[in-house]
């Protein structure tokens, strides 16, 4: 870990100038996750602007790191190269790939998370509709936390679990809170298709993909619903003529979430349905590259340090009306029923 970050700084330094002003001071405690309070220090960067920039973590990542989920695919990581030092656990989210895709497709984003101190494991499989492959490779990480010959040994804060997809993953992200019963704290689905996808009596390009969510049935933690102006799949509003057949939008899937659940969500200006899976500075010429994740970053990690770290400056951001999420120019549609 880079030294210059203590714990108490990586908690703080994300307080927005718009909630504190210019050089104020501030203590974060766990207002979601009941972290420990830290250390006062002095605030000098917005939410977006702290969490968009690469987190005080080193990090190492490995491909097939552990086996297996149910169908045998095995479990990519991203984790703290310096796990538990100076005693810290680290929270876990577990990653739900779109259809067809794989988890080093969104090597960027899920390295970005491990940076700030989580532990991030997904399972090598396209189809993760279920969230049964996702709430797997949790069981994998708690078991390797018990075994003194892992390196993920007493190192996991396996009491802070949050679950984050795209598209199909993303499916498989609600389904994952729905199913384990308020052992995942927090859902982010990204690009959450419309039910058009699931409900429709026609062929699939794959089989999976006849699965489909309920938000209503979310009852427990929190959810923060994100997508992409651009994504037709995901559109924010309920277009005409689908609302007969279910949920079509971020609109839907945030107004059937029960108000009982912590709920937010909103949509970044100008990417399409599969830039989550880009990083930024891609050659112009790369035709399988993308550019668009890099709007995503802030309020993704953000959200994720209020809710598994404890960080209640970053939770600030979301609060209804007054957060600093609904002033940030590159993002729209927002919403929240989060009180300050």
């Amino acid at each position: 870990m880079k030294s210059l970050m203590s714990k108490g700084v990586v908690l703080l330094a994300a307080a927005t100038l718009v909630l504190l002003g210019s050089g104020a001071s501030a203590q974060a405690g766990g207002i979601v996750s009941g972290a420990e309070p830290v250390a006062t220090v002095e605030i000098s960067k917005s939410v977006d602007d702290m969490y968009s920039e690469r987190g005080p973590w080193e990090v190492t990542k490995q491909a097939g790191f552990g086996c297996c989920d149910s169908s045998g695919h095995k479990f990519d990581v991203w984790y703290p190269t310096d796990l538990g030092a100076h005693g810290d656990r680290h929270p876990i989210i577990t990653w739900g790939n779109g259809t067809f895709a794989h988890p080093f497709q969104y090597d960027y984003l899920l390295s970005h998370l491990a940076s700030w101190g989580f532990v991030v494991i997904a399972p090598d499989n396209t189809n993760t509709g279920s969230g049964q492959e996702m709430l797997q490779a949790v069981d994998f990480l708690k078991g390797q936390d018990n075994d003194p010959s892992s390196v993920f040994y007493q190192s996991l804060d396996t009491d802070n679990v949050g679950a984050m997809g795209h598209s199909q993953g993303a499916v498989g992200t609600l389904n994952a809170a729905i199913s384990a019963g308020g052992a995942i704290k927090t859902a982010v689905p990204i690009e959450l298709p419309g039910q058009f996808m699931c409900a429709l009596n026609t062929p699939q390009p794959d089989p999976a993909m006849v699965v489909c969510t309920n938000p209503q049935a979310l009852t427990t933690g929190s959810v923060l619903y994100i997508n992409g102006s651009a994504s037709p799949i995901s559109p924010s509003t309920q277009p005409l003529p689908w609302e007969q057949i279910g949920v079509q939008s971020m609109q839907g899937y945030f107004d059937a979430t029960p108000n009982s659940v912590q709920k937010a969500k909103a949509t970044l200006i100008g990417p399409n349905h599969n830039d989550i899976q880009g990083q930024p500075g891609c050659p112009p010429n790369d035709l399988g590259c993308v550019n668009g994740v890099q709007g995503f970053l802030g309020v993704l990690t953000a959200w994720n340090m209020a809710t598994l770290q404890g960080d209640e400056h970053a939770q600030g951001a979301f609060v209804s009306g007054t957060g600093s999420m609904f002033g940030l120019p590159a993002w729209i549609n927002q919403a929240s029923n989060i009180a300050g």
